[in-house]
């Protein structure tokens, strides 16, 4: 439905976060629980559901570098069009904070290849995403981002920059497209991150966090002992429920088959 949403409005391509999948498959937060075989069935979903191009967040590939080719081959499998593989270690180790660990820049060279070598359709995209900015600073991010545009991938997806002056700086090291996670509102200015070579910047998880809040306010509502007019005001229209739910086509089709 997001998708379907998302492409009447005119968005060429839609996100698919692993936290959203954690949320929506396993109503669970985001701790590397979904597996591979969940998240590509989650995908392709998505895939079949609108035309919209979808690029999915596949976590670190799901494993090593073996892992990772597989995950690759699914997700073409599933239609997507682009996939990020990242650099942290996941699942979390013991004894680790989540997000405070990184594997080796030696292990995440290894799997950003095998991810390149894995695509059948050179119009797939590999995304390197690096995640080292809180561990291992500015310079570590460089060489990372420097080291994964050497090993083959289409782009680079980083998370964790705070000032203008972190893009500027990977900008200078390196010459494909960027991509980045949510920042502070000092970066998220669309001139400056198109002419530092930003091509996509995510906002956070809005869409999923007015679902959920909805849901809640709905049910809440009808726990009070309210009845369905009193939320009229934030039910869709009748032109945004059969958007979302194609009913022009599924009605076409039963007019053609089914008369």
């Amino acid at each position: 439905i997001s998708s379907r949403l998302a492409s009447s409005l005119g968005f060429e391509v839609g996100m698919f976060a692993g936290s959203v999948a954690s949320a929506m498959v396993l109503g669970a937060p985001d701790i590397t629980l979904i597996t591979l075989s969940e998240f590509v069935d989650q995908a392709r979903r998505v895939t079949r559901a609108s035309d919209i191009s979808l690029m999915v967040d596949s976590d670190h590939g799901y494993g090593n570098a073996m892992n990772v080719m597989r995950t690759v081959s699914e997700l073409e499998n599933a239609e997507v069009c682009a996939m990020s593989i990242e650099d942290t270690s996941l699942p979390t180790p013991f004894g680790e904070k989540q997000g405070a660990a990184v594997i080796s820049l030696r292990e995440a060279v290894g799997k950003m290849k095998a991810a390149v070598a894995a695509k059948r359709d050179p119009a797939t995209v590999v995304i390197g995403r690096c995640a080292a900015m809180g561990i291992e600073g500015i310079d570590g991010v460089l060489t990372r981002a420097k080291a994964y545009e050497e090993a083959g991938v289409d782009a680079l997806f980083f998370t964790g920059l705070s000032t203008k002056e972190h893009v500027q700086a990977i900008r200078a090291a390196t010459t494909i497209p960027l991509m980045l996670g949510s920042a502070p509102a000092e970066i998220q200015d669309q001139e400056f991150l198109a002419a530092n070579g930003v091509r996509i910047a995510l906002k956070g998880h809005l869409p999923l966090q007015v679902m959920v809040q909805g849901i809640y306010d709905a049910l809440k509502h009808h726990a009070d002992g309210g009845q369905p007019a009193g939320m009229s005001d934030r039910t869709p229209s009748a032109e945004i429920m059969a958007q979302a739910l194609s009913s022009a086509d599924y009605d076409a089709w039963q007019s053609e088959f089914l008369k």
